[in-house]
């Protein structure tokens, strides 16, 4: 991370249908869930096309999609902004079920995390994906 981005906030899109879960996940990462990260900063979306609204305005540095969010799934949001965005943000889906990881890994998402919100584990799989990302130079 050069020192222009270490300076400035991470922002991180969460997209869930349910507010109580897009609360949990914020309130579990926090304002900096690592030394290692930047501040985050959240934007709160409940909607699909309001996802790739922000990503088409390039306002977003990292993404948190709820797979159990409906009409469109989180899988589905990270597969599709995997087919049309390159390069794409790092995406980390929630699962409602372990045994979907396989789901996941077909969407292409760069990490998961179990539902209900575990604070824990979801800060370490975010804090992970984001260092996996800037060791391979993408971020």
């Amino acid at each position: 991370m050069t020192p222009t981005q270490a300076a400035r906030s991470l922002r991180v899109l969460v997209y869930s249908d349910d507010s109580e879960t897009r609360a949990q996940v914020i309130g579990a990462l926090g304002s900096r869930p690592s030394q290692d990260v930047p501040e985050l900063s959240f934007t709160e979306v409940a909607t699909a096309p309001m996802v790739f609204a922000q990503l088409d305005a390039g306002v977003v540095d990292a993404v948190i999609a709820d797979g159990e969010a409906s009409p469109a799934g989180g899988m589905g949001i990270a597969k599709q902004m995997k087919d049309e965005l390159d390069p794409s943000p790092p995406v980390l889906v929630l699962l409602g079920r372990a045994d979907d990881r396989w789901l996941a890994e077909w969407s292409r998402a760069d990490a998961v995390a179990t539902l209900p919100v575990d604070p824990i584990g979801l800060s370490q799989a975010f804090v992970e994906m984001l260092e996996k990302r800037r060791t391979e130079g993408n971020g």
